[in-house]
C-alpha cells in the first residue's frame, strides 16, 4: 500500500485528535465557570445576529421586486436590532435566551415523546423514550428555575453540548488513526 496514501488520513486523524481534546478542555472551562461561559455564548451570538443584519441588508439591494427588497430589509434590520440589544443588555438576552431553550426543550421533548408512542415497537424505541424524557426533564427545569438560573444554564448547556462533542469526535479520531497506524506497512 503507498505510504503517502495512508499518511493523509493520519495526519487528518492527529488534526481532528487535536481538536477534540481542545474541545474537552474548553468544555471543561466552561462547565467550571459557567456565568463566564453564557455571557460569551451570548456575546457571540449578539454579534452573529449583527452580522447577518449586515449581511442580509447588503443582499436585500440585490434582490428582484420591492416586496422582496423590503421584506429582507425588515428582517436585517430585525436581526441587527436584536444583535445590538443583546449586546447591550446581556442580562435581558441571557433571561430570554434561557426561557426560549426551555420552552424550546419542551417541545422537542414532547414531539419525541409523539415519535415513540407512534414507533414504540421498533428496535431504537427505547433511546427515544430516553432522549424525550431527558429533554422534558431539562425543559421543565429550566422554567421551574426561570429566570434565576438564567446566568448559569446557557453556559453549562454550552458545556454539556461541547463535552459530549468532544468526547464524540475524540473516539473517532482515535479509531481512524488506528485504523490508519494499522494500514501502515511494516518495514
Amino acid at each position: 500500500m503507498n505510504t503517502a496514501i495512508v499518511a493523509i488520513p493520519n495526519r487528518i486523524a492527529k488534526w481532528s485528535l487535536t481538536w477534540a481534546l481542545l474541545l474537552i478542555v474548553f468544555s471543561l472551562l466552561a462547565l467550571t465557570i459557567p456565568l463566564i461561559a453564557s455571557f460569551s455564548a451570548l456575546v457571540i451570538i449578539g454579534w452573529l445576529l449583527v452580522f447577518s443584519g449586515v449581511t442580509q441588508g447588503l443582499h436585500a439591494f440585490h434582490s428582484k421586486g420591492v416586496g422582496d427588497v423590503l421584506w429582507k430589509l425588515f428582517v436585517a434590520i430585525l436581526y441587527f436590532v436584536l444583535g445590538i440589544y443583546l449586546l447591550t443588555n446581556p442580562l435581558v438576552g441571557l433571561t430570554t435566551l434561557t426561557l426560549i431553550l426551555g420552552i424550546f426543550f419542551l417541545a422537542e421533548g414532547g414531539i419525541d415523546l409523539a415519535v415513540y408512542i407512534k414507533g414504540w415497537r421498533s428496535d431504537a424505541s427505547l433511546w427515544i423514550l430516553l432522549e424525550a424524557l431527558a429533554t422534558l426533564v431539562l425543559g421543565l427545569m429550566l422554567l421551574r428555575q426561570w429566570p434565576s438560573d438564567s446566568l448559569w444554564a446557557l453556559g453549562t448547556l454550552v458545556g454539556i453540548g461541547m463535552l459530549v462533542t468532544g468526547i464524540g469526535r475524540l473516539i473517532i479520531s482515535l479509531a481512524v488513526y488506528r485504523l490508519s497506524e494499522s494500514a501502515t506497512p511494516q518495514r
